[in-house]
């Protein structure tokens, strides 16, 4: 698995979501499932199988949140320097794409990022990686996945 770039925040939210699913939310499953077994007969018992589901999703979502946090890397904000910044991961980047007039703005990071005030995006897309590294005022070329090739130019990037 690659690394995946995580704010400070984001890291603490998805760890301590992880804390509860594997301390309340396995308690409260079997507990369900104890419940649904006293009703008897298991192959006609709708909610021996609800509860059996509903565990098979969050040991998956377990497991996704410990791979996730295994390889996290905790990113800093931008040092402030504004325009003089160049893109990293945890920057929020201002773009235009060419013969546009509005701008777009973007946390670039994982997508467990969202919810923050900005749409996110990962380092890893085609434009993310086009653009990290780059600075304000540059003018960056990609090719999305459909094979267009597109310009943007960087107009801001900050913490």
């Amino acid at each position: 698995m690659t690394e995946t770039h995580l704010s400070q925040a984001a890291y603490d939210r998805l760890q301590a979501e992880l804390d509860d699913l594997t301390t309340r939310g396995r308690t409260q499953i079997a507990q369900q499932i104890e419940r649904a077994r006293e009703l008897g007969d298991l192959s006609e018992n709708g909610d021996y199988h609800a509860a059996k589901d509903e565990q098979g999703k969050m040991e998956a979502r377990i497991r996704q949140l410990t791979a996730i946090l295994d390889h996290a890397v905790i990113v800093e904000a931008s040092d402030g320097a504004g325009a003089a910044s160049a893109v990293q991961p945890g920057s929020v980047v201002t773009i235009r794409y060419d013969g546009d007039d509005d701008t777009e703005t973007y946390l670039l990071g994982s997508i467990e990022e969202r919810g923050s005030e900005h749409e996110v995006m990962s380092p890893g897309s085609p434009l993310g990686s086009a653009i990290v590294g780059k600075a304000a005022g540059d003018v960056v070329e990609y090719e999305t996945p459909t094979g267009a090739r597109l310009k943007v130019e960087i107009v801001s990037v900050g913490a």
